[in-house]
């Protein structure tokens, strides 16, 4: 499938490698150099992850070849304020923490609550752009400060937005409902990645 294209996935992110190679596609992994993930306060949350998943296309280091289609994805984690203490906005931006002490928070906010998982995909060739957003809602149980600490202090999961990998021992121990597509949790709904590819053949 798609041997006419030549597919490049500009992420570092070993969880979107495989979600991506799960489809059976060729293609070529060149991280992007110098990511920004940069947004103004006008842009509404929704909007987000497909600015940022577009903006890192934009900023791709290099120009493309004919036939070949460059994905960038970005996924955020998104918090009711009123899930959390003293926040003033209708929805918290969750990126990837910082250190241990942000993880932590992290996890203490989410934890009990629904939040929501967006990811924006952008595929760019020459000749066209497509981008979306793919939006998962998931529901968290509660976890004692012990078990929460044990999963950061395990697994370190400072690259993930939200602090967390639903596929590790966190999603397994408190992640009781899924309302959409759980690769998107991963960070990469495949399944919208793969329709969208089709139009570039």
């Amino acid at each position: 499938m798609f041997d006419n294209l030549k597919i490049t996935l500009a992420s570092a992110s070993p969880r979107r490698r495989d979600l991506l190679a799960g489809l059976d596609v060729p293609f070529t992994v060149e991280p992007a150099k110098d990511e920004k993930e940069a947004f103004t306060d006008d842009i509404p949350w929704r909007e987000v992850p497909e600015f940022l998943a577009r903006h890192k296309s934009d900023s791709f280091h290099r120009e493309l070849e004919p036939g070949e289609v460059l994905i960038t994805a970005d996924t955020l984690v998104f918090l009711p304020a009123w899930a959390a203490k003293d926040l003033p906005e209708p929805m918290i931006i969750l990126g990837k923490p910082a250190d241990r002490d942000e993880a932590l928070t992290m996890l203490r906010e989410l934890c009990g609550h629904t939040h929501y998982v967006l990811t924006g995909v952008c595929l760019r060739s020459l000749d066209k752009t497509i981008s979306f957003t793919d939006t998962t809602e998931v529901d968290v149980d509660r976890l004692t400060e012990e078990e929460i600490a044990y999963y950061v202090d395990t697994y370190r999961p400072y690259d993930k937005a939200g602090a967390y990998g639903v596929q590790e021992w966190f999603g397994y121990a408190s992640i009781g409902t899924i309302r959409g597509s759980f690769y998107n949790v991963m960070g990469l709904p495949v399944h919208k990645l793969f329709a969208a590819l089709k139009s570039f053949e």
